[in-house]
């Protein structure tokens, strides 16, 4: 594997605008019932997202031995989760639209690490001039359902898959198995395919009221991204695709986005 650079962000990012799934709790007991909340705010602390149930494309659970469940939109989302194993619950938006003016746009891009369509506005001249966007979102969350070290890998097969959303963090191991330091391989896949160079922010909650961490990672030719976990977490780590928008899209917007995140726990010091 190809050696990966870790780039360390002393602030968050400006203009983040993230957008992930909450839950009250990551790790479960076969049967439990959990509130999902969609979220939006900046370094992992949000308010409720203000999109609703209209706003909402796509919502599947899967489960382990292909257990897959659509999940009807509510204001509430309430999700069973009847089977032992690792539970990924994915979520997909419907496309809007977004303005900034030109400093603001220069900047989201920088903090995104955008380079492409900066570039681009930069040789057109066009850094003062506002930033219309088009933009969709996709939203996944890990859930462990049991006890991981009493399961059999074959439960987490399901949720470690692609899954087909436009732009989406694809984690290679079960979070919730590994030691504390040990580390997270994601990939980062655009329409089933490797994403090279793409910045991956990570934001880690600490207990006791500690600040929250956050540093980015770019991934290397394969689409890959070394995350270490350094303790239970929740972790969010988030991306942005930007590509010039369609002529379908314009004059409306100059540029098409897609957002993805992905929330999960990390290790513990006793599985629940």
């Amino acid at each position: 594997m190809q050696k990966i650079f870790l780039l360390l962000l002393l602030a968050p990012a400006a203009l983040a605008r993230e957008f992930w799934l909450e839950a009250p709790r990551l790790r479960l007991a076969p049967g439990d019932t959990l509130p999902l909340l969609p979220q939006v705010g900046d370094n992992f602390a949000g308010h409720p997202w203000p999109g609703g149930p209209a706003r909402i494309q796509r919502l599947t659970r899967y489960g382990p031995a292909a257990d897959s469940t659509t999940v009807f939109a509510s204001d509430t989302l309430r999700v069973t989760f009847a089977r032992p194993g690792l539970h990924l619950l994915a979520l997909q938006t419907t496309e809007t639209y977004t303005e900034l003016p030109g400093p603001a746009f220069t900047t989201y891009l920088q903090a995104q690490g955008l380079s492409r369509p900066l570039a681009q506005r930069e040789a057109a001249g066009q850094q003062a001039l506002p930033g219309r966007e088009a933009y969709h979102r996709c939203a996944k969350t890990l859930l462990q359902v049991g006890n991981p070290a009493t399961q059999s890998r074959t439960l987490d097969t399901t949720a470690l898959r692609p899954h087909h959303l436009p732009l989406e963090l694809v984690p290679e191991q079960n979070p919730y198995r590994l030691a504390s330091g040990r580390s997270l391989t994601v990939r980062l896949l655009r329409a089933g395919l490797p994403v090279a160079g793409g910045l991956v922010q990570v934001w880690q909650r600490q207990p006791a009221g500690l600040a929250t961490t956050h540093f980015a990672a770019r991934t290397n030719a394969a689409g890959r991204v070394i995350i270490k976990l350094l303790g239970p977490g929740p972790y969010l780590l988030a991306t942005v695709a930007m590509q010039p928008a369609p002529p379908t899209l314009r004059p409306r917007a100059e540029w098409q986005s897609v957002w993805a995140s992905l929330t999960f726990g990390g290790p513990a010091a006793a599985n629940h």
